[in-house]
């Protein structure tokens, strides 16, 4: 059995003990202790005089009256004062002439980043790749068309978004109301075919008319899509729900109504053409 350690009389131990080794009891160093108690006077007044206890609806404002958040709003001021010429101008620029200018358009570029990464990288992603039903920022497929002043609609009046009366807005049936299951297998192998994909060559033919009678109004006769009423090419290979027997199958029946907010109320008027600058130059636009 291990030899128990020496101790004095006076320190005692804390009772602990293992394997015939027991804790001694011995004082804390008197520099800790003082140490200690200098903490406890600190934070007493700390307290008093720094926003520290919480209240029902903010904290005590402590004698001092710090405030991060105030501190925070005093550098967006600052930011906001310094930025404010360049922002007028792209305000009085016109969309095109923006990109054109190397101080603005190096802002504008700048700072549309910032924006899309705040505001959009949540749909499009954060390389602006996209997802299924959130478009693809990158490539050349357009819904609603690539060109700065489409995109600069799109972005400040949204998708239907139904609180903007001037927001962009089509809508697709939902054709699993008015035609049959095989009706829509049928037309389903339409779109496959003029889309260059595989396909059943007899159903196609039988989805040909009602292609022609349901769907051409929209996505023209050769399935070319219409940007004018954001009506997708059915032929590029470019599909924002799918492109699976499967996929088509639920676009048909159900029908698709994604929905993109309109930021005119919560961006400014020259956020706005900051993200749509930066939009436009990513590739696609």
């Amino acid at each position: 059995m291990a030899k128990k350690p020496e101790k004095k009389p006076d320190i005692g131990t804390t009772g602990h003990e293992w394997d015939g080794i027991e804790e001694l009891n011995n004082p804390l160093p008197r520099w800790w202790l003082w140490t200690f108690y200098a903490t406890i006077i600190w934070a007493f007044f700390y307290v008093i005089a720094y926003p520290a206890w919480p209240l029902i609806n903010k904290a005590t404002p402590g004698v001092l009256g710090y405030s991060s958040r105030a501190d925070v709003a005093a550098d967006i001021a600052a930011t906001n004062e310094a930025n404010a010429p360049l922002e007028a101008r792209i305000v009085s620029l016109e969309l095109d002439e923006i990109a054109g200018d190397a101080e603005v358009g190096h802002f504008a570029r700048a700072g549309g980043a910032a924006v899309f990464r705040t505001v959009c990288a949540q749909c499009h992603g954060a390389g602006a790749g996209g997802a299924p039903g959130f478009p693809n920022l990158l490539d050349d497929d357009w819904l609603w068309g690539g060109d700065l002043n489409a995109i600069y609609l799109t972005v400040k009046h949204g998708i239907r978004d139904e609180a903007d009366p001037d927001t962009r807005f089509s809508q697709m049936p939902a054709f699993g109301e008015f035609l049959s299951r095989d009706e829509i297998r049928a037309l389903t192998q339409h779109v496959l075919h003029i889309a260059g994909q595989e396909h059943d060559a007899a159903l196609a033919v039988t989805g040909a008319g009602l292609y022609a009678e349901n769907c051409a109004s929209c996505h023209g006769d050769a399935g070319m899509g219409d940007r004018e009423q954001g009506a997708p090419n059915l032929t590029d290979a470019i599909w924002l729900w799918g492109n699976t027997p499967e996929a088509i199958t639920t676009s048909i029946t159900n029908a698709r109504f994604g929905v993109m907010p309109s930021w005119q109320t919560r961006l400014t008027e020259a956020q706005i053409r900051q993200v749509t600058v930066f939009v436009h130059q990513l590739g696609g636009g």
